[in-house]
């Protein structure tokens, strides 16, 4: 269960660095989605917000989250120290003990890194695939891509809240929602507007910007790496990661700029 789970993962609300995508949408389900429109629009901040938990809820509950004695779960967490909230959005981390290269922010500021990403990137790397995917949310991109999922994914009828209390979800309900995340996508303003927001964030938090330059370099050279191989892991890295050379040289250019030193892992 645990592989269909990790290929239904998020890449919006839970914005990933990301999944290959798309899902195909038949007439029926098309027509579905249009009834669905009208009543997720009445869904309020609460209902969002207690979706949300909902999902990130049984994505833990379904993949392995290392303990805190766990190597992963301590160089994360020395890793992120400091990086507390967004704006005003409290942040949480946790590692998943999976064979997938990936990793994913949530609306409600949860921050989800698989321990294969881990095992073939700095730390410098890691930090710059965290701020860019918080910075999604910061711009509440994920908020409003979850929302998106909500309306054209085969959830049941009446989703909206029901005496207050929005109607909990069935696991087939939380899988076709993880398909519809699949298939969310990002404007290339958004991307970049993500990248800004994250390099600001980490030097804000006392973290050397450059990473995010770097974790686009490491992202093209697994690319490079990856090849034509179509079934690669690596692939649900760079669907929605287009054009990173030209996203390498703005960060790399912005840093330069300000005078800040690469680390020394660069020198």
């Amino acid at each position: 269960m645990k592989k269909n789970i990790l290929k239904m993962l998020v890449m919006a609300v839970c914005m990933m660095v990301t999944m290959p995508a798309m899902a195909q949408f038949n007439l029926k389900k098309a027509a579905n989605a249009v009834s669905k429109t009208a009543q997720a629009v009445t869904l309020s901040d609460e209902d969002m917000a207690a979706y949300v938990k909902e999902y990130i809820d049984w994505m833990d509950k379904h993949n392995p989250v290392t303990g805190p004695d766990n190597k992963y779960t301590q160089r994360l967490d020395s890793l992120t120290q400091g990086l507390t909230s967004v704006e005003g959005i409290p942040l949480n981390f946790k590692v998943y003990d999976v064979i997938d290269v990936n990793a994913f922010a949530c609306a409600d500021g949860s921050v989800r890194v698989f321990s294969s990403l881990m095992d073939i990137m700095s730390d410098e790397e890691l930090l710059g695939v965290i701020g860019h995917e918080i910075g999604h949310v910061a711009h509440k991109d994920s908020k409003k891509a979850f929302k998106q999922a909500l309306l054209t994914s085969a959830l049941k009828d009446g989703i909206s809240s029901k005496g207050g209390v929005a109607a909990a979800l069935t696991d087939s309900q939380l899988g076709s929602l993880g398909e519809a995340l699949v298939s969310a996508n990002y404007s290339q303003k958004q991307e970049r507007a993500a990248d800004d927001y994250g390099y600001e964030f980490l030097k804000k938090a006392g973290k050397n910007p450059w990473s995010m330059a770097m974790s686009f370099k490491r992202l093209k050279a697994l690319q490079e790496e990856a090849g034509a191989q179509k079934t690669s892991k690596l692939n649900q890295l760079f669907s929605t990661h287009p054009d990173l050379d030209a996203r390498i040289k703005r960060m790399e250019k912005r840093a330069q700029d300000e005078g800040i030193e690469p680390p020394a892992s660069m020198k």
